[in-house]
């Protein structure tokens, strides 16, 4: 054996440095230089190609050209992704990553380009390894808490803290796994929670499958943490594809799951536990045979469910889902057609249209009114596999509903009673504290229909394409149907007969839904938000007189500029105004009503161009003073690039609130480059936006933003790695209606000038003092929104479209009434963050 200790010989010849080749230096040198020359030259292509074979060939030059090389992959990739060559954009970023693999700027540019084509696992991926190669970088930071959003589901939160509904599922399949099921399939695993509970309550195989990478991931972890990683084999694939022997190696005694939704079918349960009873799950216990072995029958947890339902009047989601009013600003919308939400539901199922959507009743600014009493819509039982397949070929079934109280019919709200077993169940209704919000089928009567007392509402329920349909079709009142699904028509109308009722009644029912019938050819979608915005009055009247007022001063100030002006409507003569906000926007048509206006608006969607078109001519707008030139345009900085360059614009209106409560991505940069093109005097309209906040504590919002307390959940280590997906700004708030206590007023916490660049800043130190005793948990923050020095509207405002955001702090901060408090807010590219502390008392002087 050799001497470990002995010297190194130094007869050892050393290793031959590489011998120089002049051929390759020069294929180097040159293409450098035509990089950099391309590169000056804007052929970013070109440039790409040469760099690439530079750094290949000689990766000496990796540090020198490093900064260029990012430069010109982020400006080719945007022409190949303004022209749709999505897959030629990827491959250059595999590129780029092969030469520099730890390049957080590169990786986070990759993951927001995943994450804008909907890859958001991919793009989560990406974000947390840029932040794990440098925790500082910002861009990084607030990418990943953005998609944090769409990947970890803030119910996840609340599910978990909901000790609860917990205690209740370990306890049934505990009971399941002791009577004899001893192979267990957890489908949609989430955090691994329930196949855990079965693998500690004695499972002898417990298996499980998730379809996002991202909770696949987190499953894993969490199992291994709590030293179960050898006795629960996690599947990153959905249950449908799941097959015995391939994936599990026998059928299994027990399937557990949670995939239900506020609709209870809507996450696909329906189809997952059919096909789990075909192929992953023994045959279900026949009768009640006694001395049937367990071991060899199936069964689910949950082993069922009873769906409720009642009719309701609510105007928060009226406004949500059809138009409310007639004027808007100024516009008489009696020509456009019918205009509702995507959200309709019809015993005949439409794929342009989801059947409802969600909404947690308790929390819905307003409040509602129940204008019938909660009835049964449908019974199912999970462990039938006849009655689940049958369940979509069910005929229609027609419920009638006596009305309790007067009241305008908005929707039918919808929640369940899940059956865990046959002693404990789980309610998902609007008076319970649960992790479920209701689903919501709106009515989409233009004009409304207003139930009475003694009236009867006939519901009509089906469930033809595995999703739970509930539709408003007609009204019993004095013996008569008046008919409320649009299936109205001569012969119905004859048969009508005055009632005791006024007759005017009936027959303005009558002409709304005879009209609804004649405007359903010019029927166009508008999203949820974007019905509830046009349903707005205040915001509409807010620009159109801020708007009136520069379009006049700016008519005054070229009379001024010399007697040959005419009031024509030459074009040479006209103002130019550009409204850049997002979806259906009428901004652009209000500005063309004041006269002597052409406007440009960015609606692309050809069925809402056609609503502004029809508005234009009812509203004897001339149809050249309206041009739509945004239907190609892919890059977001293209919107504010002229399509006429002999003059400069007028006015440009910037949408700068996202509806979530944040503030728009890159708001500051279009901005910036909005002042470079208005003509004198001209404006952007908001000129300023100012945030305020209040100091509040806030249980539900600490439930909402992370797994709470220092005690394990069900006694498993959950919450260290579900909280890396803590975000530290809560969205789509309603703080009207949030619980929680107010522990201070309401103060300025940040001013962001559109106009003026030089007044703006990035940090602000805020003073609060605290008008209560409390533990301040978060800062909800809103926005009043400044057209100019004298015309406001405030995203909390009653008819506001817009929901608000919290921040919400790492450590409550105790305070008592009259302590100052510390707010150190920060911008950063459009993020709001903020932090607090308690200002120190002065010590006394001695």
């Amino acid at each position: 054996m050799p001497n470990a200790s002995a010297r190194p010989r130094h007869g050892r010849r050393t290793r031959r440095r590489r011998r120089e080749d002049p051929a390759r230096n020069e294929l180097v040198s040159s293409s450098l230089e035509s990089a950099q020359q391309c590169l000056f030259n804007q052929d970013y292509g070109t440039a790409f190609v040469h760099y690439l074979l530079v750094l290949n060939l000689a990766p000496v030059f990796k540090d020198f050209a490093k900064e260029s090389f990012r430069f010109t992959l982020f400006k080719w990739t945007e022409e190949l992704d303004s022209v749709g060559r999505i897959q030629d954009l990827f491959d250059c970023y595999e590129q780029a990553l092969e030469l520099f693999p730890t390049d957080e700027v590169i990786l986070n540019s990759m993951g927001e380009h995943l994450f804008r084509m909907g890859f958001r696992d991919e793009a989560a991926g990406h974000f947390h390894k840029a932040l794990k190669l440098r925790p500082d970088y910002p861009e990084a930071r607030e990418n990943f808490y953005r998609v944090a959003n769409w990947l970890v589901e803030r119910w996840h939160f609340l599910m978990l803290n909901d000790h609860g509904r917990n205690r209740k599922y370990q306890q049934a399949i505990q009971k399941a796994v002791k009577s004899g099921c001893s192979t267990v399939l957890d489908i949609g695993t989430g955090t691994g929670i329930l196949g855990m509970c079965a693998k500690e309550a004695g499972a002898a195989e417990v298996y499980a499958c998730e379809l996002s990478k991202t909770m696949y991931e987190l499953a894993c972890e969490v199992v291994t943490a709590n030293g179960m990683d050898g006795d629960i084999k996690i599947l990153h694939m959905k249950s449908l594809e799941m097959k015995v022997p391939k994936d599990i190696p026998h059928r299994v005694s027990l399937v557990v799951t949670e995939t239900v939704d506020a609709g209870l079918f809507g996450e696909g349960i329906m189809e997952s536990l059919i096909h789990a009873w075909h192929h992953l799950l023994l045959p279900p216990q026949k009768g009640n045979n006694e001395s049937q072995e367990h071991s060899q029958t199936g069964r689910v947890i949950p082993a069922g469910a009873t769906v409720f339902s009642m009719a309701v009047e609510c105007l928060e989601i009226r406004r949500h889902h059809r138009m409310c009013v007639s004027e808007v600003g100024g516009l008489s919308m009696a020509d456009a057609g019918e205009l509702r939400s995507p959200v309709s539901c019809s015993s005949e199922p439409d794929e342009s249209m989801e059947p409802y959507t969600t909404e947690r009743l308790s929390r819905l600014p307003g409040g509602y009114k129940a204008l019938t009493a909660p009835f049964t819509a449908l019974n199912i039982d999970f462990n039938n596999v006849q009655e689940l397949e049958g369940l979509s070929s069910r005929p229609v079934q027609q419920i009638r509903l006596p009305v309790t109280e007067e009241g305008e019919l908005d929707a039918l709200a919808v929640w369940f009673q899940l059956h865990l077993d046959e002693e404990s169940s789980l309610s998902t209704g609007p008076q319970e504290d649960t992790c479920w919000e209701q689903a919501i089928y709106p009515f989409h009567c233009s004009k409304g229909f207003v139930l009475k007392p003694k009236d009867e509402l006939i519901v009509e329920v089906s469930c033809r394409d595995a999703y739970l349909r509930l539709c408003s079709v007609a009204v019993l009142r004095d013996g008569h149907e008046i008919r409320l699904d649009k299936r109205l028509d001569s012969q119905d109308s004859g048969n009508l007969v005055s009632t005791q009722n006024p007759e005017a009644e009936l027959c303005s029912a009558l002409a709304c839904l005879q009209t609804d019938q004649n405007q359903a050819k010019d029927f166009s979608m508008l999203e949820c938000a974007e019905m509830a915005l046009l349903n707005n009055q205040d915001y509409h009247q807010s620009f159109s007189t801020a708007l009136g007022k520069l379009i006049s001063q700016l008519k005054a100030q070229t009379r001024e500029q010399g007697p040959d002006f005419q009031s024509s409507t030459d074009s040479s003569d006209l103002l130019y105004v550009l409204d850049v906000s997002e979806g259906f926007s009428l901004l652009s048509l209000i500005a063309a009503s004041h006269g002597h206006v052409k406007a440009y608006s960015s609606v692309e969607k050809k069925k809402q161009q056609e609503v502004l078109k029809r508005l234009a001519h009812s509203n004897n707008i001339p149809e050249k003073h309206l041009e739509f030139w945004l239907n190609h345009v892919e890059d977001e900085q293209g919107m504010l690039k002229r399509p006429s360059r002999e003059k400069l614009w007028s006015a440009i209106i910037l949408d700068c609130v996202e509806t979530c409560g944040l503030i728009r991505q890159k708001l500051m940069d279009k901005a910036s480059l909005a002042r470079c093109l208005l003509e004198e005097g001209g404006r952007i309209f908001p000129e300023r936006i100012v945030v305020y906040g209040m100091l509040v504590e806030s249980d539900t919002l600490l439930l909402e933003s992370a797994v709470q307390g220092q005690e394990p959940t069900l006694g498993f280590n959950i919450a260290p790695f579900i909280n890396q997906f803590t975000v530290p700004v809560h969205v789509f708030l309603d703080f009207s209606t949030l619980e929680c206590r107010h522990l201070s007023e309401s103060v300025e916490l940040f001013v962001l000038d559109l106009m003026e660049a030089s007044t703006n800043y990035t940090n602000r130190d805020v003073k609060v003092q605290a008008t209560s005793a409390g533990r301040i948990t978060a800062v909800p923050f809103w926005y009043n929104i400044y057209l100019d020095s004298d015309i406001s509207f405030s995203t909390l405002s009653r008819n506001s479209h817009w929901k608000q955001a919290a921040a919400v702090l790492q450590q409550p901060l105790e305070v008592q009434a009259g302590d100052w408090v510390c707010l150190a807010v920060k911008l950063h590219k459009s993020t709001i963050s903020i932090s607090a502390h308690k200002q120190e008392a002065p010590r006394p002087m001695e």
